[in-house]
């Protein structure tokens, strides 16, 4: 036998202890998640409850913790506004893991839902970009600046894999590329599990991708019905900031309002869920007006920022039974 220093032998001598410490599960065994529904926004948006989130612009691995183990329902970490870093986005999702939380629910659905607003905005349809973030595992990704229907089909093209022959969602079709390694293990699935579920929710029914479209300028105002129509969008979420600018008027004139309220009438006749970013104050009237998922805050104050959305929806649950 060849020599080996001591501490190599008493490190390897540990690691063979450990292993035969370790139960080997069965497939059947194993927590797989296979009839779970694993996007909890998703699955709330199914039941028509509406849900709550924060944009997070510091990407780091505590701050992914932080939120991963908070109240809300999703976080759209935000690589539009702040450094594109992938390698800091990993991080960040890796921290959003809570074991005890996985434990206690007994499968693979998170609490919190990642989703990441990309950098590229639609009409550059930069591939590479939304491939690279959804291979990290996100469950959802957000494209700023969607301002025809063109741009909304290739980002739906941009986050579907290619689909098999025969199916009935075949299209639109498919440009991502495969390598599911790591968002697999991310997801707690096989790659072939993962290649399965990997896809545009409602347009798969039990895909758990999400797709959100910023709908912030004039052009995509104009063409809202078009956009709304798509196949493979999954919502609709306003940006009331860059629409204002866009539209050349402050952010209260009335004319930006009705530009909000057509996009929540488009969406309704769609059949696709509409968003956008409020403040608490403001909850209710969204809500009243048919959004279904609001930003309310940031990383910087997420429980106050919550917790007010969540009072404001449960008034309003309260007037509707009276």
């Amino acid at each position: 036998m060849p020599f080996m220093p001591s501490s190599f032998v008493r490190l390897l001598l540990l690691l063979l202890a450990g292993a035969l410490l370790i139960p080997v599960l069965s497939a059947a065994d194993a927590p797989a998640g296979k009839d779970v529904r694993l996007n909890r926004v998703i699955e709330r948006t199914e039941k028509k409850e509406p849900v709550f989130g924060v944009f997070s612009a510091n990407v780091s691995v505590r701050t992914g913790a932080a939120i991963g183990s908070s109240s809300i329902d999703f976080v759209i970490i935000d690589l539009e506004h702040s450094p594109y870093d992938v390698t800091r986005l990993e991080g960040y999702l890796l921290g959003m893991i809570d074991k005890r939380q996985i434990a206690q629910k007994g499968n693979l659905q998170s609490n919190v839902v990642p989703i990441v607003r990309v950098p590229s905005a639609g009409r550059e349809q930069l591939l590479f970009v939304i491939k690279q973030v959804l291979d990290l595992g996100v469950f959802g990704v957000l494209v700023p600046h969607i301002d025809t229907a063109e741009d909304a089909l290739a980002a739906v093209r941009a986050v579907r894999y290619p689909q098999r022959r025969g199916v009935p969602d075949f299209k639109p079709e498919g440009l991502r590329g495969v390598g599911y390694g790591w968002p697999a293990r991310y997801w707690g699935l096989t790659g072939a599990e993962y290649g399965e579920r990997a896809d545009v929710w409602p347009l798969d029914p039990k895909g758990e991708l999400l797709l959100w479209l910023m709908i912030e300028t004039k052009a995509s105002i104009d063409n809202i019905d078009a956009i709304a129509r798509t196949p493979g969008v999954s919502g609709l979420f306003v940006g009331p900031s860059d629409l204002a600018f866009s539209m050349g008027l402050p952010f209260n004139d009335p004319e930006v309002e009705a530009a909000i309220l057509k996009v929540a009438q488009a969406g309704k006749a769609a059949g696709v869920p509409v968003g956008t970013l409020t403040g608490g104050a403001g909850v209710k009237q969204r809500l009243e007006q048919g959004f279904q998922f609001l930003a309310v805050g940031s990383d910087s104050s997420v429980g106050a920022s919550v917790q007010e959305a969540r009072r404001a929806n449960a008034e309003l649950q309260k007037q509707k039974k009276r």
